[in-house]
């Protein structure tokens, strides 16, 4: 039986269940008595592919979860590489709950994380979706560690150099991150890879529009475009534009395992409103 596997006090995240509530609502996990000493345990549990693959309605199927939110707590610079084999769920399994949790996790692990996540990022062999994890969990990174950020943007510009041959949603998916840094910096290849018509509009908008929300200018001088008319596509653009009021409301839908599966387009982190 999986219980056996873990000693006290991890077997305590096999009881817990339901780990859906928000971010802001997540327990302390220390106070069930983990302390640095578990992290080999938790890194264990994390992929545990007996508790992943577990009933949807048990409470074991879930301690994944818990196990990646405590290494996060713990700071766990150990668990950056562990932690980053997981995105590939993302495209294999349409696992939301590693979209929506892992770049939190990381970021809160912080600087050590950086050169795990920018390896995978960089990687062409992962899927369009774990990138964008990876991408987010950089931009998370260096929002909660101002001593990374430098290195978060530099990492993430150095990836949209090769705006020519990614996928558009990929380049406005570093395009996301950037922008939430501030990072004016990089407006250079941001604008080279907009006017090379490389990146998505129904994700963050146009240049334009990057460029009055970094404070890079007052005011548009075209007409708005069509975001509707993106990569993306209409309902898609929807989608995401849902996605990011959830976030901003510190919400976190998704279910665990075949309780959690939706459409992998819902993943996407959208654009403001105020561009419908």
């Amino acid at each position: 039986m999986t219980a056996t596997n873990y000693a006290p006090p991890l077997d305590k995240l096999l009881t817990l269940g339901d780990a859906r509530p928000t971010k802001s609502h997540w327990p302390d996990y220390r106070q069930y008595g983990l302390t640095p000493e578990h992290i080999p345990d938790l890194i264990r549990m994390a992929p545990d592919e007996e508790l992943n693959g577990a009933n949807s309605k048990s409470a074991e199927v879930w301690a994944p979860t818990h196990a990646w939110r405590a290494l996060g707590q713990l700071g766990a610079g150990s668990a950056a590489e562990p932690l980053t084999s997981l995105f590939h769920l993302i495209d294999d399994s349409d696992d939301d709950m590693v979209n929506e949790e892992l770049p939190d996790v990381l970021g809160r692990i912080g600087p050590a994380a950086v050169p795990s996540v920018a390896a995978y990022l960089a990687d062409t062999s992962h899927g369009l979706w774990a990138r964008v994890c990876a991408a987010q969990s950089l931009g998370e990174i260096g929002r909660r560690h101002p001593d990374a950020r430098s290195a978060c943007v530099a990492m993430l510009t150095r990836q949209l150099e090769h705006f020519q041959e990614q996928d558009p949603s990929l380049n406005a998916f570093l395009v996301g991150p950037l922008h939430d840094l501030g990072a004016v910096e990089s407006a250079p290849v941001m604008e080279r890879a907009f006017a090379a018509d490389r990146v998505d509009i129904g994700v963050q908008g146009d240049w334009e529009d990057v460029q009055i929300d970094m404070g890079l200018r007052q005011e548009r001088e075209t007409p708005k475009p069509d975001y509707a008319a993106s990569t993306l596509g209409l309902e898609q653009v929807t989608i995401i534009r849902e996605g990011l009021k959830r976030l901003a409301e510190h919400s976190s839908q998704s279910k665990k395992s075949k309780v959690k599966k939706r459409d992998k387009r819902k993943r996407q982190e959208p654009r403001s409103k105020k561009h419908k």
